[in-house]
């Protein structure tokens, strides 16, 4: 007599090791390409703030650009120049973001995140 039930029941060695690899993967990916995001959200929280701020946009363009490189500094981030670019036109202060990150990944594989985003204020 057989003392186990009819067929198999269970994960096999095989499936848990895929499983384990490939979770593995994911979560190793998930670390390299965070930083990049959490640096994208400390960016966008200090130019909806300027964006917000009245104070802030009574100032000439090159005061938003120097306070900006000072928050940007505060907060460690190293934003290329061309990545930013503030203009005024009509009453309307526009800060237009756009600049990728290469982060690397495995051997000789980089991904690559891409970030653009606009904002607009009216100027008091």
């Amino acid at each position: 007599m057989s003392k186990h039930p009819d067929g198999q029941r269970g994960a096999s060695l095989l499936s848990i090791l895929l499983f384990l690899i490939v979770g593995g993967i994911a979560l190793s990916m998930a670390l390299k390409l965070s930083p990049a995001y959490f640096e994208f959200r400390t960016i966008d929280s200090v130019l909806t703030a300027v964006s917000n701020d009245p104070n802030e946009l009574r100032k000439p363009l090159s005061g938003i650009r120097l306070d900006l490189t000072k928050k940007f500094r505060i907060n460690q981030i190293k934003l290329q120049p061309e990545a930013l670019k503030v203009s005024r036109d009509r009453g309307i202060i526009r800060f237009d973001l756009k600049y990728e990150v290469r982060v690397p990944m495995y051997f000789n594989v980089d991904a690559l995140v891409k970030f653009e985003k606009n904002y607009e204020a009216i100027a008091p």
